[in-house]
């Protein structure tokens, strides 16, 4: 990587990128395009749902201690281009998401407290009329967030584990359009295929990343320099890679840590109720791309230490992410219901 950095600064003539910078470019494409993607899902059902209350702010902020640490490391090591854009993409994404899950969840928080507060009075200044205060009380105006029906609701529940969360999602659902309830993967109707639906979108984000790779390498965005002397040596043992590596394996323990607070939170529950299984078939998709992308663009051993700590944080989550599909499919409405029956 170095001598090709070097290389391009003392020649002009071009080639074409080989078969492995070219791998690395299709992956890397595909796993852009699926971060770009990645956050459309959650954001919609957040926005659905008026509350974030689905999402655990442990994962989001792990989440993003690992990227910056990641985005720092693809610097220190000079990592694939495509390795540092999609790092410095990632940090940005972090910040949208934590930033709406804080306002709902600072909002939330607030409108929840000043209807305690003024119940509270209410009921301190008519406790001879404690039954019209409470059948008032229970009467939810139409700008109440869902989040503070749902914590009104939780006793009505028939039961269910997570069955506060479909209490909040299910009365919206029938004015989605089609279209927003598969991005969303919430499409809970009769004839409805969300699973379906989700791999349709993920094929579709395959095409849209492989022609943009073949549209900028028409462009000539991928042609190297010619002539360039192979001056990598031992990088590994440099003290600016080392920095880089520590960096690296760092960010691999963020990731690898980082949906253990979110899977917790899911079996504590018992419910993925407001999590946008998109969401997650993006974030596989991007990691299994990201870390071919990495692999394919050079197989020299000191390339491949140095991207040792990514391998490991990118393919690493891929097993967490399989747990949550795993809790997506155990946590079920339809799935919960027929274990309540069954017990029944």
């Amino acid at each position: 990587m170095a001598g090709l950095i070097a290389a391009a600064a003392t020649q002009t003539v071009m080639k074409s990128p080989t078969a492995g910078e070219a791998l690395s470019g299709i992956f890397g494409s595909v796993s852009l395009a699926a971060w770009i993607c990645l956050l459309l899902p959650q954001l919609i059902a957040n926005y659905k749902a008026k509350s974030a209350e689905a999402l655990s702010m442990k994962f989001l902020f792990i989440w993003l201690m690992g990227d910056i640490a990641n985005l720092s490391g693809a610097l220190w090591t000079n990592l694939a281009p495509t390795a540092v854009a999609l790092a410095t993409y990632f940090c940005f994404a972090d910040l949208v998401l934590i930033g709406q899950c804080s306002y709902y969840n600072t909002i939330n928080a607030r409108r929840q407290s000043r209807r305690e507060n003024h119940h509270r009075r209410r009921h301190s200044s008519a406790a001879t009329d404690d039954t019209d205060a409470t059948a008032v009380s229970d009467d939810p105006s139409e700008e109440d967030p869902l989040l503070a029906r749902r914590s009104r609701r939780r006793s009505e529940s028939i039961g269910l584990p997570g069955s506060h969360r479909r209490h909040s999602m299910g009365r919206r659902e029938s004015n989605l359009d089609p279209l927003t309830r598969i991005i969303t993967g919430e499409d809970d109707t009769p004839d409805s295929n969300p699973w379906l639906h989700n791999t349709v979108s993920l094929f579709a984000v395959w095409i849209v990343g492989a022609a943009g790779w073949f549209v900028s390498y028409k462009m000539g965005a991928w042609d190297v320099a010619d002539g360039a002397p192979d001056t990598d040596g031992d990088i590994a043992a440099e003290p600016v890679a080392i920095i880089g590596m520590v960096l690296g394996y760092f960010s691999a323990l963020c990731y690898l840590c980082a949906r253990i607070p979110q899977i917790i939170k899911n079996y504590q529950e018992k419910s993925c109720e407001g999590l946008a299984l998109l969401f997650f078939l993006l974030s596989l998709t991007g990691n299994f791309t990201y870390g071919a992308s990495v692999m394919a663009y050079s197989q020299e051993r000191d390339y491949f230490i140095r991207a040792l700590p990514w391998l490991l944080g990118s393919l690493g989550t891929m097993v967490e992410d399989c747990v949550i599909f795993v809790q997506f499919r155990l946590y079920s409405p339809k799935r919960q219901v027929k274990l309540t029956a069954d017990g029944q």
